[in-house]
């Protein structure tokens, strides 16, 4: 199976002003652990996620002044909708991330967490154990 066949489509993208208190209600109403921010003045693309601020708020920052630029990945790994569900779970674990922002000819198409990748293999496992 494909990232392409796992992945979200629908991505939450942020811009780098947003604090992080309004980045999680955005994240809270979208379901979604992670948020791609858009920061042309920083070169491009980063990745925001519920434990960047999990971790600002459990030291003592404040989540209606810090911004999400302050708290951003900026050096982060990107996937290909044609990598195999294999190698996408191989990087996050090499990287010790959950969440993989889905690049095609430089522009975000989806975005991959470590649960998109359980849904698509738990039901194939299933089947294989019911196999005679």
């Amino acid at each position: 199976m494909l990232v392409r066949d796992a992945m979200s489509t629908v991505v939450l993208t942020i811009g780098p002003a947003h604090t992080l208190r309004q980045a999680a209600a955005l994240m809270s109403a979208r379901r979604v652990g992670a948020a791609v921010v858009l920061d042309p003045d920083a070169g491009g693309i980063g990745i925001l996620t519920e434990r960047d601020i999990l971790n600002a708020v459990g030291l003592g920052q404040d989540p209606d002044t810090e911004r999400a630029h302050a708290h951003t990945t900026t050096d982060v790994v990107f996937a290909a909708p044609s990598w195999t569900l294999e190698e996408a779970a191989r990087a996050m674990a090499h990287g010790g991330f959950r969440h993989l922002i889905v690049l095609e000819r430089g522009e975000t198409v989806g975005i991959v967490s470590v649960r998109d990748i359980i849904r698509c293999w738990a039901p194939a496992r299933q089947q294989m154990a019911t196999l005679p």
